[in-house]
């Protein structure tokens, strides 16, 4: 039998005594009145003050008719003491069937030991849910990752940083919400069920709707839906959505994740990539208290304007190609010469992309915007009037190779936008699983006319990685897929 499993049973016997003796161990009748943290920082106030609250506890310490215990709520830990003379020879005898980790309420007065510290000694205490499994060991937290990602309700309860990370994230998303509803857009809705799976050259999860008999699909954007609303007159909106994309793990990516998605009438990829920086640079000064921040070896300063670099010329500058002069031959060739792993009949802007992907991504540390992309890579965007093989589009990078966000001057055109998504069947018929569908109805709303507008797209657990110094898209995500345990790769 291991220490856990004799310890439980341990557990579950003084949860028989309890019952025994009438004590029902799973209450739902207490009510507290404070929280640690105003206890701690209101002392002056609420000294010789009753006060109830409840928490779990944290630490123990008998000493005869005198017990100390920490209990511990969201706002932080209390100092709680039992005293004989107070609570009398029956509820005092209780106590030994209590154990680290239950959730107690307590009743009683606020003052100050002799050692300083802001204590409640309790009047009265009720056992509110009984712990039948010990707490991770305290001393050094919980540090095995497949547990913590697994199981992170036990992460939370053994690393407080992780806490703090995630009332981070969370201010993140309250942030951008108030921005742009200071800037009058309108919060929408659109489906997670798709006919059609578009927005984003992704592969997409398949379902089955019993009642509709037909296949439906997890949005992997919510693009085209807020584009219809769009043509429909709302000019500005924003969508806080989850998204999914059947693909691998890695340390950026999990098949389900959070983006926003804003859209502007009268507005370009230029107004999106200051609307970007404006969004980006006061968040991190309301929520961090500053636009200087450390991630992984990094410095980062988010100080506006951010560097504006074209795409192409990064390529150029990194690779020594300049892919605007060559063909595709010529482009498989260098693809060898630099390494590339790639397909025989790959063409030159996949090469391209792969080579920046290569050999730049991971150099562009500071906040960088990377415009201009190949139009056959980006279905959706508006062409540049001068030189119609690329679009109007950037991706923002931080923090050596983290993309954060993407952006267009969306592609009003509806003849335009069919032979795009002809092109794009084509591609899935020669098997790209992340080639866009027709989307007929699209086409459709199309033609009675989309505004001049620009949309973004912002990762919000990508963005919470850089604003927490995580490495792993997992730390940001309470539940983040895992693969089956005992499988290769964890």
């Amino acid at each position: 039998m291991t220490e856990t499993t004799e310890q439980r049973e341990q557990r579950c016997q003084k949860l028989k005594r309890l019952k025994l003796k009438g004590i029902k161990p799973y209450q739902n009748l207490f009510k507290p009145t404070h929280q640690a943290e105003e206890i701690r920082d209101k002392f002056d106030e609420k000294k010789e003050s009753q006060v109830k609250i409840a928490g779990r506890i944290r630490s123990w310490r008998a000493h005869g008719k005198a017990t100390f215990a920490h209990l511990e709520d969201f706002s932080g830990r209390l100092q709680v003491y039992f005293n004989f003379n107070q609570l009398g020879e029956e509820k005092y005898g209780l106590l030994e069937l209590l154990d680290i980790g239950d959730i107690v309420g307590v009743e009683g007065k606020v003052f100050k030991t002799h050692r300083g510290e802001i204590t409640v000694e309790v009047k009265d205490y009720s056992l509110l849910s009984k712990s039948l499994r010990p707490l991770p060991e305290k001393w050094h937290g919980l540090r095995d990752v497949e547990i913590r990602f697994r199981q992170r309700y036990l992460d939370l309860l053994s690393n407080p940083e992780i806490k703090k990370l995630f009332v981070t994230r969370s201010k993140i998303i309250q942030f951008m919400r108030a921005y742009f509803d200071g800037l009058g857009f309108q919060e929408v809705e659109t489906p997670m069920l798709q006919p059609i799976p578009g927005g984003a050259l992704a592969r997409p999860f398949i379902t089955y709707h019993n009642a509709l008999s037909r296949n439906l699909y997890l949005r992997v954007a919510p693009e085209l839906y807020l584009k219809r609303l769009v043509i429909g007159g709302l000019e500005k909106v924003y969508e806080i959505n989850r998204s999914f994309r059947n693909e691998g793990l890695s340390s950026q990516h999990n098949p389900e994740f959070t983006m926003l998605e804003v859209y502007k009438t009268y507005s370009n990829y230029w107004d999106m990539m200051e609307l970007t920086e404006d969004l980006i640079s006061k968040m991190a000064s309301k929520i961090l208290g500053t636009l200087s921040l450390s991630y992984q070896e990094n410095k980062i300063d988010l100080t506006p304007p951010w560097r504006r670099e074209a795409l192409l010329e990064l390529v150029k500058r990194y690779t020594e190609v300049d892919f605007r002069k060559i063909g595709e031959e010529e482009a498989r060739a260098e693809a060898k010469r630099l390494g590339l792993e790639m397909e025989e009949d790959a063409g030159k802007w996949q090469i391209m992309e792969e080579a920046f992907k290569k050999f730049v991504e991971e150099k562009i540390v500071q906040p960088t915007f990377v415009y201009d992309f190949p139009t056959s890579l980006s279905p959706l965007a508006k062409k540049k009037e001068d030189e119609p093989e690329l679009v109007e589009r950037f991706e923002l990078f931080i923090g050596g190779g983290k993309e954060i966000g993407n952006a267009f001057s969306e592609l009003c055109d509806p003849l335009d936008q069919r032979e795009r998504f002809k092109e794009q069947v084509e591609r899935k018929k020669k098997g790209d699983e992340e080639a866009q569908m027709m989307d007929e109805d699209y086409l459709l709303s199309l033609e009675y006319g989309l505004p001049p507008t620009g949309g973004l797209g912002i990762g919000i657990d990508r963005l919470a990685m850089l604003f927490t110094n995580a490495y792993s898209i997992r730390e940001v995500i309470l539940f983040p897929q895992m693969r089956e345990k005992g499988r290769e790769g964890g």
